[in-house]
């Protein structure tokens, strides 16, 4: 079936007015689009920061408006016709649009990604650049995690340095952008946890596009901070490299576990950190028996490599 998508573009003190006159007109089931609903959003649930894509962000800025559908019809069009004369201050733009648009729109935010020296993050509806990179496929509109975001690709850049022979614990594992990135740069095995209990199945359907299959990677559902029992499980080994990518509340609460979790000779990375949050993360991270390698920062944003004060 062929739709009109109608647009009413309005502020966002008039939002919440507009929405009450549409529904009293009998429109149901609009869209809001709001740069400053969005951002409150982010702010208040930053474990999505790497959600979001930058080339979406710079799409969104100065928008406030409402969205809705009507069918492509001479019925649709005067139904049209007759909204449009209820709200005569303002203006109501429309467009065709058919429903495979609505299932396929939202890739075009995507393209391929080069993170570092060696990867190129690919959509998995996309063909691979010849850039002679190593592709990571990767469907981003499963769970967040897609490698546009700075922290991300500042963990992706040390993790080339160090993946290779190790085993790899990814806590707050996402999409498992990280470990999947470790396990193509020639780590031996990866395990990735995350408090989204939808993440083992994402991670592993994002492995599969890579051909890595659970005998190289397994991923957990959990908070390790409050499940003993997960922690117990994580803890019967320990890893050549952890990876953080992950908020810096999150990383001050963990860091007293992980001594229990890094191998002698391991590497810690982590990053998520934003402006003003890294001096208390090193502290902790310190604190906990971790020597701060190096620090890095892209965009406001920082990332540690660690090992332990022992391997002095």
């Amino acid at each position: 079936m062929n739709w009109l998508e109608i647009t009413v573009n309005t502020s966002h003190e008039a939002l919440e007015t507009l929405a009450a006159r549409l529904t009293a007109l009998g429109v149901e089931g609009f869209i809001t689009e709001d740069e400053a609903d969005v951002r409150e959003f982010l702010e208040n649930n930053k474990k999505y920061w790497d959600y979001v894509d930058e080339d979406f962000m710079q799409s969104m800025s100065g928008v406030c408006r409402l969205k809705f559908y009507l069918e492509d019809s001479p019925a649709g069009r005067q139904e049209l016709a007759r909204l449009s004369a209820a709200l005569s201050d303002f203006e109501l733009t429309d467009r065709p649009v058919k429903d495979e648009d609505w299932e396929n729109n939202w890739k075009a935010y995507y393209t391929p990604i080069e993170v570092g020296e060696r990867l190129v993050i690919v959509p998995r509806w996309l063909a691979v650049p010849e850039s002679g990179r190593l592709a990571l496929r990767l469907d981003p509109g499963l769970i967040f995690g897609t490698g546009a975001h700075a922290t991300t690709q500042l963990c992706l850049g040390e993790i080339e340095k160090y993946a290779a022979g190790r085993n790899v614990l990814d806590l707050g594992c996402g999409s498992g952008i990280l470990a999947i990135a470790a396990l193509l740069l020639g780590a031996e095995r990866a395990v990735g946890v995350d408090i989204d209990d939808k993440a083992p199945a994402v991670v592993m359907e994002n492995a599969g596009f890579n051909g890595i299959g659970p005998d190289r990677l397994t991923v957990y559902a959990g908070d390790i901070l409050a499940d003993r029992r997960l922690f117990r499980r994580l803890s019967g080994e320990r890893y050549g490299l952890i990876l953080m990518n992950i908020v810096s509340d999150v990383i001050i609460a963990l860091a007293p576990k992980l001594p229990e979790l890094l191998a002698g000779d391991g590497i810690f990375i982590c990053s998520g950190i934003i402006d003003g949050r890294e001096a208390q993360v090193r502290r902790a991270l310190e604190a906990a028996g971790l020597r701060v390698r190096e620090h890095r920062s892209r965009d406001n944003w920082h990332a540690y490599i660690c090992d332990k004060e022992e391997t002095l």
